[in-house]
């Protein structure tokens, strides 16, 4: 059975939203895409890079899937591992809209999502099941307790709005770090395992 994990960038106040570049996610009227490159550094791309050694295939969300279908088809040096793993490892879409993937390998997920991932997990066991962004697939999946890690990597910097990946409503889960480490550029990237439903205390006093 493969693990199935996500890795998310995100701000200090939790936005997700188009850190790559200005154009990859205007909805809502976001104006401030790209907020990670500034911090980008050869720390951030080991962790990247050793993150996608252990993919053994990948479930994206359409708007993340058609973000990667659109840049990294054109990277084709066979030395850049994330390119060559995106480019040939099986890709799973979570789209309702979409009726054909073109990029090789790919496969549309249709109807019961949740289900249709637990499935994959029961039939993969070579690598991971990775989610990379696709904020909205993993609030799905969180939802139905099917994402086995949590790698965030939490930027310095705060914009005030945006998409998040936790949103209100979602199911109470505490978690366990289980690895933690800082970038030169002062990214903080912390590995967590769910660990079951939140539990609730209090400091009062006893009367």
């Amino acid at each position: 059975m493969a693990k199935l994990t996500l890795t998310t960038f995100l701000t200090l106040d939790g936005v997700m939203q188009a850190p790559g570049g200005p154009e990859e996610d205007t909805g809502g009227g976001f104006e401030y895409g790209g907020w990670l490159v500034p911090f980008a550094d050869d720390d951030l791309g080991r962790f990247v890079n050793e993150g996608f050694d252990r993919a053994g295939g990948f479930v994206l969300g359409r708007r993340t899937y058609e973000i990667f279908a659109s840049y990294w088809p054109k990277v084709t040096d066979p030395g850049n591992l994330v390119a060559s793993r995106l480019n040939t490892l099986p890709k799973y879409v979570a789209s309702t809209t979409l009726s054909h993937a073109d990029w090789q390998s790919s496969t549309i997920l249709g109807g019961d999502v949740p289900g249709e991932v637990a499935r994959l997990k029961e039939r993969h066991s070579d690598g991971e099941l990775q989610i990379h962004g696709s904020g909205a697939l993993a609030r799905s999946l969180m939802a139905h307790d099917l994402i086995d890690e949590y790698r965030l990597l939490v930027y310095p910097v705060v914009l005030g709005t945006g998409a998040r990946l936790f949103a209100d409503g979602g199911v109470p889960t505490s978690f366990r770090l289980t690895d933690s480490r800082t970038t030169g550029a002062g990214v903080a990237i912390h590995t967590y395992r769910p660990t079951g439903r939140a539990t609730f205390g209090s400091f009062a006093l006893d009367e």
